[in-house]
C-alpha cells in the first residue's frame, strides 16, 4: 500500500509538502484568474448539460427577474444557495457575481460605500510637505469606493445590450424586450447571521433603489460629477452625490433558516426554500466537480449520502470532499479510506465525538 499521508505526525521534518498534489477544482484559487463561476459551478460544466433544476426553483428566478425582485432562498448548509448566484449570472451572461458576505457586525453602510477620510487627510499632509501651502487637494472620488451593494445598483459594465428589437407589447410571449444596460448580479450571503437591525434597514434601498454620498452632496455644486471607485475594482461616476438604479440587480439573499424576518423585507422579496439535491441533480454536481471518473469509483459514498436518515444535515460538499479525499488516498486501505469518509460526511447537526 502506499502512503497518501502528507503530514504522518512522527515529528521528524522532512519534504512531503512538496509532494501536496493539486487542491480540489473547488478550493483551486488560480482557476480562470480567481473565477468564482468556475470553482462555484465545477470546472467541467461543460460535460454537464445543467445541474437541473426543480421547477419550482426556475420559476421563482424567474419571477425575480421579472418583477425585479430580491429572491430570498433558505435552506440547509450545502443545498446551492450561493451557487444559484452565480448559476443566473454564468446562464444568463450577467458578468462576476458581486458578494456581500454578512457577519453579526455588518451595517447597511458596509453594503453601500466607504469613504476613506483618514487616507485623503494624509494624503494632504504628504503633498503639502512635499510641494508647499500651493499643494492641490486629491480628488474626494479616489477616496470612496461603493460596497457590493452600492456597485450592484449599477448596471453591469461592458453588459448593453444590442440595439434592435421593439420593446416588450406585453403579450407575455418574451418578443422584443427592454433596451439598456444588463443588471448585475448581488449575493447577499447569510442574511440570518446579520444584526437584527439590518434585514429593516435595508428596505429602503431595495425599495426605491438609490442611496445618498453625503460627502459627495455637500460639494455637488462645485462638483456635480465624481468618479469613484466600484466593489469589484473598477470606477463609476456618481452624479450630484447620488447613486440611482437604473437597471435593478438581481439580488440573492441566502439564509440558513437561523432566525425570522421582518413581513416587510419578506413582502420585498421572492421566497425559494432549497430542498436536498435529488439523484439527478447529485449526479450532474459530482461529474460537474470531478467527472465521470468520480462518479463511478464513488457510488458507494453516493449512496451513503443519499441514504442518510431523515433530519440529517449533510451538505452536499461534504460529499464532493469525500469523494475527492478518497480518490487521492486509492493507495490506502480500504478500513482507512472508510474512516476518512465518515470523518468528512458526519452530519453537521452531531457535534464532534
Amino acid at each position: 500500500m502506499s502512503d497518501w499521508r502528507i503530514y504522518r505526525g512522527a515529528g521528524l521534518p522532512h519534504d512531503g509538502a512538496r509532494r501536496l498534489p493539486e487542491p480540489p477544482p473547488w478550493r483551486d484559487f488560480t482557476l480562470s484568474g480567481g473565477s468564482d463561476a468556475a470553482r462555484r459551478l465545477g470546472v467541467q460544466r461543460q460535460l454537464v448539460e445543467n445541474l437541473h433544476p426543480r421547477p419550482e426553483e426556475v420559476e421563482a428566478v424567474n419571477a425575480a427577474l421579472y418583477l425585479r425582485r430580491p429572491l430570498l432562498v433558505t435552506g440547509n448548509p450545502g443545498t446551492g444557495k450561493s451557487t444559484l448566484a452565480h448559476a443566473v449570472a454564468h446562464e444568463l451572461g450577467l458578468g462576476r457575481v458581486l458578494r456581500w458576505p454578512i457577519v453579526s457586525r455588518t451595517g447597511l453602510q458596509d453594503g453601500l460605500y466607504h469613504y476613506d477620510a483618514i487616507g485623503r487627510l494624509q494624503d494632504v499632509q504628504l503633498d503639502r510637505a512635499v510641494e508647499g501651502e500651493e499643494a492641490g487637494h486629491p480628488p474626494i472620488g479616489s477616496y470612496i469606493r461603493l460596497g457590493p451593494l452600492g456597485t450592484a445598483l449599477l448596471p453591469a459594465p461592458g453588459t448593453d445590450r444590442a440595439d434592435g428589437g421593439d420593446a416588450s407589447d406585453g403579450d407575455g410571449d418574451g418578443d422584443g424586450g427592454a433596451r439598456g444596460p444588463l443588471p448585475r448580479v448581488l449575493l447577499v450571503d447569510e442574511l440570518d447571521k446579520s444584526d437584527i437591525d439590518l434585514p429593516n434597514d435595508l428596505l429602503n434601498v431595495l425599495e426605491e433603489g438609490e442611496f445618498a454620498i453625503p460627502e459627495l452632496e455637500r460639494i455637488a455644486d462645485r462638483e456635480p460629477v465624481t468618479e469613484v471607485l466600484t466593489d469589484d475594482g473598477g470606477k463609476a461616476t456618481v452624479t450630484g452625490g447620488r447613486v440611482r438604479c437604473t437597471t435593478f440587480p438581481f439580488i440573492v439573499l441566502t439564509s440558513n433558516g437561523e432566525r425570522d424576518f421582518p413581513a416587510a423585507l419578506l413582502r420585498r422579496c421572492i421566497q425559494l426554500e432549497l430542498k436536498p439535491p435529488t439523484d439527478e441533480q447529485l449526479t450532474a454536481m459530482v461529474t460537474a466537480h470531478l467527472g465521470e471518473e468520480a462518479l463511478d469509483e464513488g457510488q458507494e459514498y453516493i449512496q451513503r449520502f443519499l441514504q442518510r436518515d431523515p433530519g440529517q444535515v449533510v451538505a452536499t460538499d461534504q460529499l464532493l470532499n469525500a469523494l475527492f479525499l478518497t480518490q487521492r488516498a486509492s493507495g490506502a486501505e480500504r478500513v482507512t479510506r472508510s474512516r476518512l469518509a465518515e470523518l468528512l460526511l458526519r452530519p453537521l447537526d452531531r457535534g464532534p465525538r
